[in-house]
């Protein structure tokens, strides 16, 4: 539940990785940032990138 939220406030662009990892309860950013890459197979600012890529409309030029 913890990386869920963690993803959900990374999206919104609310805060920081580690201002993320310490408003949902982890003590260690780096711990953080090691459980959320082995849930999700990224690294927080990898992942987050990537979601909003693929959010973003591509528009034909």
């Amino acid at each position: 539940m913890r990386l869920l939220s963690a993803r959900r406030h990374l999206l919104a662009g609310d805060a920081t990785s580690a201002e993320v990892a310490h408003t949902v309860g982890y003590t260690s950013a780096t711990q953080f940032s090691r459980e959320y890459r082995a849930f999700y197979g990224l690294p927080p600012v990898q992942d987050i990138t990537r979601l909003r890529a693929g959010l973003t409309p591509h528009h034909a030029v």
